[in-house]
């Protein structure tokens, strides 16, 4: 391991001018000109590790996700993108707690198996949607302005199949799950509902609209894609 605390593969090529970085499946991959020295490659990455460390954190803590959860100490549950560790004390208090990192909750000592999971499934289903109510209120309000609108509403549903919808009305619903992806891809989520109380259909006149306020909408749509199932409590 080197001191940038993550291996990654270089690859040098005579046909690009500046370097571009890709993290993918826990893999870091940076392709850059072919006579950049070491120590340029080393500075680029460190420059970008804080958003390297994060999709790394991401990926790990959701390799495992895409099956049933356990509901056990150490577990791990992603919230807009970084994991964090399921703790599970014996006690009264409802809810869950958000501490040093770790998600907590507290199950009475006489609840049976089957009690304690349906009981930390419902409290951290509790949390992930109040979380998901007060950022998606906040990340619509702030980039409406980007798009020129302005929703009556803005709340949560449990969808099947999507990740939000809006009524003629203006009213947008997302699905709370998404809170569980990293910050870029849901900003695209919400970016990509607003645009729809401009162009309710998916017309030409849509896409030109999401790319010119959300160039990179088709990587986020892509990653969405590949890992949306791995988005569940």
């Amino acid at each position: 391991m080197n001191d940038l605390g993550f291996e990654y593969k270089v690859t040098r090529t005579n046909r690009r001018k500046t370097a571009s970085i890709s993290v993918k499946d826990e893999i870091v991959s940076i392709i850059v000109p072919e006579n950049i020295p070491d120590e340029r490659v080393q500075a680029i990455l460190s420059k970008k590790s804080r958003w390297i460390k994060d999709k790394l954190n991401y990926y790990q803590g959701t390799r495992s996700s895409s099956k049933a959860k356990d509901y056990v100490n150490g577990e791990g549950f992603s919230y807009l993108g970084r994991n964090y560790r399921l703790k599970i004390l014996s006690g009264e208090s409802r809810g869950v707690k958000f501490k040093d990192g770790r998600l907590i909750v507290q199950i009475p000592k006489d609840f049976s198996q089957s009690r304690r999971v349906k009981k930390i499934r419902e409290s951290l289903e509790e949390w992930y949607q109040e979380r998901a109510l007060l950022k998606l209120k906040e990340k619509a309000k702030r980039l409406s302005r980007n798009v020129g609108v302005t929703p009556e509403m803005i709340g949560i549903k449990s969808y099947k199949g999507r990740w939000a919808g809006c009524s003629k009305n203006h009213e947008v619903f997302f699905n709370w799950n998404i809170i569980m992806a990293p910050n870029r891809i849901v900003d695209y989520v919400v970016i990509h509902e607003l645009v729809h109380l401009v162009h309710h259909d998916h017309s030409r006149e849509y896409w030109k609209k999401l790319k010119a306020v959300f160039p990179d909408y088709l990587e986020c749509k892509e990653w969405l894609k590949a890992n949306g199932k791995r988005l569940h409590v």
